[in-house]
């Protein structure tokens, strides 16, 4: 599949609906969600500048530029949600598209933006303020809190979807957790040349879940610093 210069976009509208998720299909970690089409859509939009940070990172500034800087949305999917998507606010099931299986180029363009959205919580944990603004986004956490939740989330909810495990008590270091995202990738790779899913995810979905939860709470570190 080639990066159109639209922006090409999956709905997921929950079950009341409460809540609608907007994902961009071709930018993994820009998923934002509205109380209607058209708020999920705008807040979207609105989160683009933000978002181009991470496509400097992959080496992808100049292809972001030409579906951001006047974005033309194209919704390619809309499929129905859950309590979940209501509750959450965030994508639980993969579309349709997202079943098709990606070229060798676009999987490793993929996972290019995912290494540059982990790049970027890096770098915005290191500099935010240890003490966040309180707020009901989050529960009051604590910056080195939700760096151990970013953490212990890819653990327990995607690591495994690829056969990868690490002790639910492990702590790792910096150099460890590299290692074990190292890791990660690879066993994407590896389940992409068998043509094997994540369990019953397809791999376009879980790039993107890992992704979305990085950014989310990136965003959450920068909106709430106190430095």
């Amino acid at each position: 599949m080639q990066v159109t210069e639209a922006l090409r976009v999956i709905l997921e509208i929950g079950k009341q609906p409460r809540r609608i998720v907007a994902g961009a299909m071709d930018w993994p970690g820009l998923d934002r969600w509205g109380t209607s089409e058209e708020a999920a859509l705008a807040t979207l939009t609105a989160y683009l500048r933000r978002y181009a940070d991470v496509a400097r990172r992959a080496g992808l500034a100049d292809a972001f530029a030409r579906v951001a800087d006047v974005p033309r949305l194209e919704i390619i999917d809309r499929h129905p949600g859950s309590s979940t998507t209501d509750f959450w606010g965030i994508a639980h099931f993969p579309s349709q598209v997202e079943h098709e299986k990606l070229t060798h180029e676009e999987l490793e363009r993929r996972l290019a933006l995912l290494r540059a959205a982990w790049a970027y919580f890096d770098d915005v944990a290191g500099r935010v303020s240890a003490e966040l603004a309180k707020g009901p986004r989050g529960g009051g956490r604590s910056r080195d809190e939700i760096v151990v939740h970013v953490y212990a989330s890819e653990r327990h909810n995607w690591w495994r979807k690829v056969g990868l495990r690490r002790a639910d008590e492990a702590l790792l270091t910096p150099e460890e957790l590299a290692a074990c995202r190292a890791d990660y990738l690879d066993r994407i790779r590896a389940y992409h040349a068998e043509g094997k899913p994540a369990r019953t995810w397809p791999l376009g979905f879980l790039i993107r879940r890992t992704a979305q939860h990085v950014m989310d709470h990136a965003w959450e570190l920068e909106d709430k610093d106190l430095s």
